[in-house]
């Protein structure tokens, strides 16, 4: 017998505490990656560093990419007492707190091992927070407001990279590592307030839970895992996630150790990517979250990619030596804009591929591909490229991912597969 898991969006509530409730946890999720993953490259560089290592500090990330295996426990187990997805969201975001202030009490310059395995370990708190995030966003928003909700989304992570990437390398060059690392927890446990006050609905999954013994729930756990990709086009969709975020992921990967030899201070960093920069990225994820369902799906996936094309081959300005601020702060905000135009369609369309009853298994295989693309795959290897070929070569490859990503969408994904349901 099927068991039918599908419920529909939570229609009672006002949209404005949706809006709430996401940018808040998603905000939360993203502060402590931000100040981690945008401070440490800056700082190594700053030490002395090779790029190769700045460039392999997106292994780190490396739970983002593989918590696709977790994702159907995820979905499987959850309190009914509680809710489901908001009790994940609450012990992840509880936990994520403890290792925040267990790296505050770590001696950063004289302990990077030690540092590392509590940034390993926060990123996988992180990263099932997300999975519960995200399931709960598809279970709360109806097809017309996705647009807008993953514009939302990408503005929370913008947001969070504007206090943990920007404000917080202020605070840092201020009050030092602790106090930082410890506001950084504060602000975790901050985001939790609004979902205190959202009462999830109670699904069929906990029974579905009980009605299967064990074999039956392993069977059901590879499932979950395969069934999405032997869905017709969903191999060429998945590859079609990896090129398209790869060019700007390895472009952005190498533009802040640019700054630094271009003889910028974290100071200085810290204003134009983290604050100005994540900035424009809120501006291009809430443009984008508006545009997204009158151009259509497809088309927005299209026009945004050559948006983010143009944004990345500008980036070989200050590779070739021009350091005038007016244009280093033009092309690091235009390159982070495009790039929240096309990961917000991105979004989108993955939320539109996502089955309800398994929301938190299909959205996470398709983010976990796109993790890959952002920090595992080629942009990890963006160090070597740029001591082999320099900035300018990474970023001239860069450009021509991006193109290919936009021939893809043109010509190997079928218009029918990108359009909404």
């Amino acid at each position: 017998m099927t068991l039918n898991l599908e419920t529909p969006p939570q229609q009672s509530l006002h949209p404005a505490f949706k809006w709430i409730l996401l940018s808040s946890l998603y905000t939360s999720q993203f502060l402590p990656s931000a100040f981690f993953f945008q401070a440490l490259p800056i700082f190594l560089r700053q030490q002395g560093a090779s790029l190769q290592v700045v460039g392999l500090l997106g292994l780190l990330t490396l739970p983002w990419m593989l918590k696709f295996l977790w994702a159907p426990l995820v979905d499987r187990y959850g309190s009914r007492r509680w809710g489901h997805y908001k009790s994940w969201i609450f012990v992840t975001q509880f936990l994520l707190a403890l290792t925040l202030m267990g790296c505050a009490s770590m001696d950063a310059s004289n302990n990077a091992m030690g540092l590392f395995q509590g940034i390993f370990l926060m990123v996988t708190f992180a990263a099932t927070q997300d999975i519960a995030t995200d399931a709960l966003a598809i279970r709360l928003l109806a097809p017309y407001e996705r647009g807008w909700g993953n514009g939302i989304q990408s503005a929370g992570r913008a947001t969070g990279g504007i206090l943990g990437g920007g404000v917080m390398l202020l605070v840092l060059n201020q009050v030092g590592w602790q106090v930082s690392v410890r506001i950084l927890a504060g602000g975790v446990l901050l985001a939790l307030v609004p979902l205190c006050f959202y009462q999830e609905p109670r699904h069929s999954v906990g029974e579905v839970r009980q009605a299967v013994g064990v074999k039956r729930a392993i069977a059901n756990y590879l499932n979950t895992l395969l069934s999405f990709v032997q869905q017709s086009g969903m191999l060429i969709w998945l590859l079609f996630i990896l090129l398209y975020v790869t060019g700007s992921s390895m472009a952005a990967t190498m533009f802040r150790p640019l700054l630094v030899d271009l003889g910028l201070s974290m100071v200085d960093i810290g204003w134009m990517t983290g604050i100005v920069g994540s900035g424009s990225a809120i501006m291009g994820s809430l443009l984008a979250g508006g545009l997204i369902q009158p151009l259509g799906r497809r088309q927005s996936l299209i026009i945004f990619g050559v948006i983010q094309a143009i944004a990345v081959i500008a980036l070989t300005l200050p590779a070739m030596g021009v350091r005038d601020p007016a244009i280093l702060y033009g092309v690091s905000t235009g390159e982070v804009f495009a790039r929240s135009l096309a990961n917000t369609a991105l979004f989108t369309v993955m939320m539109d591929k996502s089955r309800r009853d398994m929301a938190g298994s299909d959205y996470t295989l398709q983010s976990s591909v796109f993790i890959i693309g952002h920090h595992v795959g080629i942009p990890a290897l963006s160090g070597f490229i740029a001591t082999a070929l320099g900035y300018t070569g990474v970023f001239l490859i860069g450009f021509m991912l991006c193109l290919v990503s936009v021939w893809l969408a043109t010509q190997i994904v079928e218009k029918a597969a990108m359009e909404h349901p």
